[in-house]
């Protein structure tokens, strides 16, 4: 246990955690991950708060320019890692490319995914579709060693065709969303439609197990946070009302990141591909000083 006299609230700036609030949770957290008193923070506090004092404290990893915050979805076909969900909403295409490397080395090695493959979110499949930054980064993506395999559309994420989908924060951000009011709003329906009568209360009684595999596939406690990739250490955010088995479960998933030396990975990675997603500009340093 350690003393924190000062709180950050949901509508502090991230700014304001950082430079004023020196003593509040996160920040005491994220000093003592890098004191090497622990391993990882995981927060259900303000998320720009947290991700600011990841940067500020941790710094980033050597070669990443934005840290993005990933959300793993339920699909038909296992779980698919989408980032960034709401840290960065205006993004180059050099970014959205190291986005796509931190998201397979989390998915190959935290969900033990063998072979991740990589997907750009677009507004088509088609090579013609997509905006400046969707068409940069896809050419950039094919030149990297990762298993790129073009654009998706939005309703692809939840067949599961790839293992890891990569856009702006913005974008991500309203997916992540939109997600979760459709799961509320779908369960909610579905509640008042089995009060209609008895025939199906019936139903219901006779489907029950079915309802409840349901339920806790769509359930975001089942994946306890969103890691923050990018920092020079490990950090879990959590959605603000999370329950114990939220908590337990972003503990579980923080540990595991941590056991599977996870930023040392990505940084191998990110020195494989750096010629690449470097292109676009004069790089400022070596990528080994950070």
């Amino acid at each position: 246990m350690h003393h924190a006299s000062e709180v950050v609230g949901m509508h502090d700036s991230a700014a304001d955690a950082v430079r004023k609030k020196r003593d509040s949770s996160i920040r005491v957290a994220f000093d003592l991950v890098k004191k090497g008193e622990a391993d990882a923070v995981v927060s259900a506090g303000n998320s720009g708060a947290t991700m600011a004092c990841g940067m500020f404290v941790l710094k980033r990893l050597a070669g990443i320019e934005r840290p993005a915050i990933a959300q793993a979805f339920p699909t038909l076909r296992g779980d698919t890692l989408v980032l960034d969900v709401g840290g960065n909403v205006d993004c180059k295409p050099a970014h959205l490319v190291q986005f796509a490397i931190m998201g397979e080395v989390y998915a190959r090695l935290v969900m033990g995914i063998a072979q991740p493959r990589i997907g750009l979110l677009s507004n088509g499949e088609e090579e013609s579709k997509g905006n400046d930054l969707t068409r940069e980064t896809s050419a950039l993506l094919k030149k990297t060693s990762l298993d790129y395999t073009g654009y998706i559309e939005g309703r692809d994420i939840f067949d599961g065709v790839v293992d890891v989908v990569v856009c702006d924060g913005f974008v991500g951000n309203v997916v992540l969303k939109l997600s979760e009011g459709l799961v509320e709003a779908v369960g909610k329906m579905l509640k008042d439609e089995l009060k209609g009568s008895f025939l199906s209360k019936l139903g219901y009684l006779l489907a029950k197990r079915a309802f409840a595999s349901f339920k806790k596939k769509v359930d975001y406690a089942e994946y306890g946070g969103a890691p923050l990739l990018g920092i020079n250490g490990v950090g879990m955010i959590c959605h603000g009302g999370s329950s114990p088995k939220a908590i337990k479960n972003a503990i579980r998933f923080t540990y595991e990141d941590v056991q599977k030396v996870v930023n040392q990975k990505v940084v191998e990675k990110l020195q494989q591909n750096f010629a690449i997603y470097m292109q676009q500009r004069e790089p400022t340093k070596d990528l080994s000083t950070g």
